[in-house]
């Protein structure tokens, strides 16, 4: 494993990828702070290991996320590596979702990531280094219809994440931009009832999706190879055909989801 220190911060520890990455880490033998809302999810994952902490935390919220931070430094140690997984994603077309759920999922998505890293990152600055690991998506460029609002977060994710490594190639901070393909994670649950057909049709069977553990795989062994971004799995094809043909690409995507 690539991680070296003796702290995490997992955001979204609650279920998914989130989890599945906390208990890795504490398996691995490292103390692991888990933030998220799902008060059931983090006492269950919390009971998985002696090594995990739950921390109930709104991302959106800085003064909240800035009060936890504080309060994980002190009882469970300095950061060495924040995971930023934490988000939502329903489905619904751009015209029928209601502006206050677009405006949610703006706030947990990326301002959450902005919130964590802003707060995370000075401290780690202070230490010398650390690790900053965030979350975008394959589905920030490529796009489909009812899946906008989700999309437009990861397209400012790894826009703005993307920026925060050229603005820091200096740093001792080691940072990861990580762009998965839809990943068989209960977060695409959230989707299935008004998003895209394929997407309902992939939750069902299981098929044309990653799984978590090749995710995390692939994370750690882009953290070795000392990368800044890693598009797992189909991602990097997919983008790759999104800005060279992307008309093609929505032709393909309507097909898919039998769009008129």
């Amino acid at each position: 494993m690539a991680f070296k220190g003796k702290v995490a911060l997992v955001t979204g520890g609650a279920s998914g990828m989130g989890q599945l990455d906390a208990l890795r880490l504490a398996r691995a033998g490292a103390q692991v702070a888990i933030m998220d809302l799902n008060d059931k999810g983090l006492q269950e994952t919390a009971a998985q290991s002696p090594n995990i902490k739950p921390y109930r935390c709104d991302v959106s919220n800085l003064e909240e996320v800035r009060a936890v931070v504080g309060q994980i430094e002190k009882e469970v140690g300095p950061i060495d590596r924040l995971v930023h997984c934490a988000a939502i994603m329903p489905g619904q077309s751009i015209k029928d979702m209601p502006a206050e759920l677009h405006n949610k999922v703006m706030a947990i998505n990326y301002f959450g990531t902005v919130n964590l890293t802003k707060t995370v990152m000075p401290l780690m600055e202070a230490r010398g280094g650390g690790d900053i690991i965030l979350y975008g998506s394959m589905a920030g460029s490529v796009l489909t219809h009812n899946l906008g609002a989700y999309s437009a977060t990861k397209a400012a994710i790894n826009a703005w994440a993307e920026t925060l490594v050229r603005e820091n190639l200096d740093s001792p901070i080691r940072f990861l931009l990580v762009c998965p393909p839809m990943v068989n994670t209960p977060l695409v649950n959230q989707a299935t009832e008004h998003g895209p057909e394929s997407l309902k049709d992939s939750a069902k069977t299981g098929k044309n999706m990653a799984q978590p553990q090749e995710i995390i795989d692939a994370v750690e062994a882009a953290l070795e190879r000392g990368d800044w971004v890693v598009r797992p799995k189909p991602a990097g094809f997919m983008m790759l055909w999104r800005r060279l043909f992307p008309g093609s690409l929505w032709w393909v995507m309507e097909k898919a989801n039998k769009v008129k």
